[in-house]
């Protein structure tokens, strides 16, 4: 049985329904190659980090742009990055935040809904979600900040735990 709870408490609103359906759609498809290079005996996982995090690179840096002229740490991108419209996609909450760091979680995640319906076990959930956490890593590094992922939704945590951090 899988140790991996994933339950959406935001469920009636249709925007919220319409973008979780396309990042399954999407993560279906990551997972969907994923599977197919293994069982053609190929590691596709090096390339899908490379990709995602360059992806989330461009990202981070086309979001620094929203910055310009302002003051950027953790706290502001933070507050930015729980605001924007997709939060209650993912269920974003703002649990602490300073200059230094700040901390958010995730607390429903459409991915691994995904790979949860595509009966992928507890194990590969894991990994494809930190394939697909390097387009997070990415966007934190293009915008200047350091982050941490400190557990996930599909190690089994009731969130997904991410510190962003002010690099001094």
């Amino acid at each position: 049985m899988s140790k991996i709870k994933n339950e959406a408490h935001v469920t009636d609103d249709a925007i919220v329904n319409v973008r979780r359906a396309a990042i399954e759609q999407r993560g279906r498809w990551a997972a969907g190659f994923y599977k197919e290079a293994k069982e053609q005996g190929i590691d596709l996982e090096p390339i899908m980090r490379s990709a995602i995090h360059k992806i989330g690179l461009a990202s981070g840096e086309k979001e620094r742009k929203d910055f310009e002229g302002k003051d950027l740490n953790a706290e502001t991108y933070a507050r930015y990055f729980t605001s924007k419209a997709q939060s209650n996609t993912f269920e974003k909450k703002l649990v602490s935040a300073n200059k230094d760091e700040a901390v958010v979680t995730l607390n429903y995640c459409a991915l691994l809904s995904a790979w949860q319906k595509m009966g992928l076990s507890d194990e590969e959930c894991t990994l494809m979600c930190d394939i697909a956490m390097e387009g997070d890593r990415g966007i934190a590094e293009g915008v200047g900040l350091d982050f941490d992922l400190e557990g996930s939704l599909a190690d089994g945590c009731e969130c997904c735990t991410l510190r962003y951090k002010t690099r001094k």
